[in-house]
């Protein structure tokens, strides 16, 4: 059975303590993230450069498409995909970055994943949506599940 989990996160610090959480605890991993425009992606992603301990400021790249932050405890690709098309996706040879035979391997984090004709075998699935007020996170596991995250995985101590 594929671990899912619903959280509802009051607002952008709960989201940003979200990501801190999962920086602290995930294995290299690839995060696919969906979600309407402002619903909290960025943040999140924010979150966990703060919980793998990536000093530099973790901003959108929108325009630049991939950031690297490699002084965490693991690097941390970022990935924004909201301006290609999915042929323009399979230019940037995503599959580079989580076979992990071109770079250390770390955590791909990938805004707009929808756009990928061609997902990894494993990732972790993140979709987020706003509820009102607030935001509603769905993490699904699709593939083998890291043992850290069955082991230290905690939602109910971020909210």
């Amino acid at each position: 059975m594929t671990p899912t989990h619903i959280l509802h996160l009051p607002d952008a610090a709960a989201t940003l303590a979200l990501g801190q959480h999962l920086g602290h605890i995930l294995p290299p991993t690839v995060l696919l993230l969906s979600g309407d425009l402002g619903a909290g992606k960025t943040t999140l992603i924010q979150g966990l450069g703060q919980g793998l301990g990536i000093a530099d400021p973790i901003l959108s790249p929108t325009f630049t498409l991939i950031n690297e932050y490699t002084d965490g405890r693991l690097p941390l690709y970022h990935l924004d995909l909201y301006r290609l098309d999915p042929a323009g996706v399979a230019t940037l040879y995503p599959e580079l970055y989580w076979d992990g035979v071109e770079v250390e391997p770390g955590i791909m984090a990938i805004e707009w994943a929808e756009r990928l004709l061609d997902p990894p075998p494993a990732y972790l699935d993140i979709h987020l949506h706003t509820v009102e007020q607030s935001r509603q996170i769905t993490l699904t596991w699709v593939g083998p599940v890291p043992l850290a995250w069955a082991a230290e995985f905690r939602p109910d101590t971020l909210v």
